[in-house]
């Protein structure tokens, strides 16, 4: 995590609107990452966890409420990762191992996570949980590899964990599906400028910033949205409706003139 993380953009924006919370990150990132900076500006206490080790999900639910004196009103799930990518390999040349990792961080911690606040009863009554997603789970990027997946099984869990704590304790839980934003995590997709440039182009908005992000979730976490549940919510400047747009038509109009 660091500041260009949506993470770290919506705590700041939730302490300026005098909201409490604490910060976590698997232990070896945090030896990488400037949390202590975030939490120092933020005045906000830090607990280690592997979101992978329920154990230690566990342990984050249960300080988290002994540092707030009670139950907990939001959460946000805001990691992903692909060994594949990382490691360079192609999506029709997949190691599994990497796979298997791949989806546990990105997408079963999220309902490890849930889990774990569903069976501690961490959640007060209307509070609202939220992970981040991307286009890619519904439509093709082809050097978003298995990421993609990643992200259609982030928001499958979503729905279905969302049902129970919707049915049963009156929580909300939702995905947003945010412009191609450059964070930590998309920095590292091959072509990730490209993305950009042309989400960009093809947005009659252009293309929601980090910042515009981290805005949304505050009203996603706040009693404005309580009945809002069980969706994934673009947030990407309208590219998610649109077939093609002007500029990308006449940008590929003088390449074929240019043929």
């Amino acid at each position: 995590m660091d500041e260009n993380s949506i993470a770290w953009k919506t705590a700041e924006r939730v302490h300026e609107e005098g909201g409490e919370f604490v910060l976590t990150n698997a232990p070896i990132a945090m030896r990488m990452g400037s949390i202590k900076d975030l939490a120092e500006k933020t005045g906000s206490e830090i607990i280690p966890a592997d979101a992978t080790k329920v154990e230690d999900l566990d342990n984050l639910v249960e300080k988290a409420m002994e540092i707030f004196g009670g139950k907990i009103d939001f959460v946000l799930h805001s990691i992903g990762m692909s060994v594949n990518v990382r490691k360079g390999k192609h999506y029709t040349d997949m190691n599994y191992d990497y796979t298997t990792k791949g989806w546990d961080v990105s997408a079963v911690s999220f309902h490890k996570t849930m889990q774990s606040l569903y069976k501690k009863d961490a959640m007060n009554e209307w509070g609202s949980i939220m992970a981040l997603s991307y286009i890619a789970a519904q439509k093709v990027f082809p050097d978003y590899n298995d990421m993609a997946d990643n992200k259609a099984y982030l928001e499958s869990i979503a729905r279905s964990f969302g049902y129970f704590f919707g049915k049963e304790k009156n929580v909300r839980v939702n995905t947003i599906s945010q412009s191609p934003t450059p964070t930590t995590a998309g920095t590292g997709v091959k072509g990730f400028d490209g993305f950009i440039a042309y989400a960009d182009k093809m947005s009659p908005l252009g293309n929601a910033t980090g910042m515009d992000c981290a805005n949304y979730i505050i009203t996603l976490f706040s009693d404005l949205t309580k009945r809002v549940t069980l969706q994934n919510l673009y947030n990407d400047g309208g590219f998610s409706n649109m077939g093609v747009s002007q500029q990308v038509m006449e940008a590929f109009i003088r390449d074929q003139e240019e043929e």
